[in-house]
């Protein structure tokens, strides 16, 4: 009777002990198979290409490839909606980004939730967008714009990439903080909202830093500020928006996600293994040149970054009464 006791207790501490062992070999083993890494975007936009850096860097890091698959559509609802029904083992993740955020208060009915669906892996990039007009707008300073603005309401068309977007939300914020009236003309997409602009078709914009950088630095286009709390490296003679409207701040951001019920002990390496990424000079030297910085933080971090930009942006769209197309 003793010894079945004794084995019972034998039995019972050496399940405890693999009990307690599992999630360090499973984080260590993993990935043991390739992992996808759905982006909402087509291919050749900034999201897309900063997933495929890290997507790239995950591969040589973990011996597995990290392969990015492009499902864009609704304003990425598609791809988000998707990974939220996936198993939550670690080999599908979610690029989530600003459009992200917005959507959560944009779409009043949708099939996911950021919070109850999503556990946060780790930040990638923070990317200024630029407050640029055509060089036919008598401004050359974000006070001269606005004064024109004021004096003729109105007559400014002031375009974006999409109604809801990053784009159109700082749009918004900039009218009501600096107390100007501009026409919104929203565009599908920035390549088409650029190419307006470009010609004259539209007078101001805000569009993603690193789509437009070239074109500021050729001259086609005036970049009056950055929308960054900080200057930008990329264009540090350009003023921030914050030093002529106090408190203001808007950039894009893109990070990843996993479905919520992904073991903590993935995440957890997942955002070392990214994070180490961010920090080799190869990576952020790419990022610069994109006009973007790294957003290093932990996966606790990044949750209530996330969390801080859809209250952020959920205030805008409620106040500007913003509905999706």
């Amino acid at each position: 009777m003793k010894l079945q006791r004794r084995q019972f207790l034998n039995l019972a501490a050496s399940a405890a002990a693999l009990a307690v062992a599992a999630p360090a070999v499973r984080a260590q083993n993993y990935p043991a198979r390739p992992v996808r890494i759905v982006v909402g975007f087509s291919a050749g936009g900034t999201t897309d290409i900063v997933a495929r850096l890290i997507a790239h860097w995950l591969s040589e890091r973990t011996g597995q490839q990290f392969i990015v698959e492009n499902r864009p559509g609704a304003s990425t609802n598609i791809a988000s909606e998707a990974v939220a029904r996936a198993a939550g083992d670690g080999y599908t993740l979610l690029t989530v980004g600003s459009t992200n955020t917005i959507n959560a208060t944009l779409y009043d009915k949708l099939n996911f939730n950021l919070d109850r669906d999503f556990a946060m892996v780790a930040g990638l990039n923070n990317s200024p967008l630029v407050l640029e007009v055509h060089p036919a707008v008598p401004a050359n300073s974000v006070v001269e714009l606005i004064a024109y603005a004021k004096a003729h309401p109105g007559a400014i068309n002031l375009a974006s990439f999409g109604i809801g977007s990053i784009s159109h939300v700082a749009g918004e914020l900039f009218k009501r903080t600096a107390g100007v009236d501009m026409v919104h003309v929203p565009y599908r997409g920035s390549a088409p909202m650029i190419t307006d602009l470009l010609g004259g078709q539209v007078q101001a914009a805000f569009d993603n830093l690193p789509a437009s950088i070239e074109h500021i630095r050729s001259g086609k286009l005036r970049a009056l500020a950055v929308t960054s709390s900080s200057r930008s490296e990329a264009l540090p003679q350009i003023p921030t928006l914050g030093e002529f409207v106090p408190g203001y701040e808007a950039s894009a951001f893109v990070g990843l996600c996993a479905p919520k019920s992904t073991p903590t002990e993935i995440i957890t390496r997942l955002s070392a293994e990214i994070n180490a990424g961010l920090a080799d000079p190869k990576i952020k030297a790419q990022l610069a040149d994109l006009g973007s910085t790294p957003l290093v933080l932990s996966p606790a971090e990044f949750s209530q970054f996330v969390t801080a930009q859809v209250e952020k942006w959920g205030k805008v769209v409620r106040d500007a009464k913003i509905k999706p197309e």
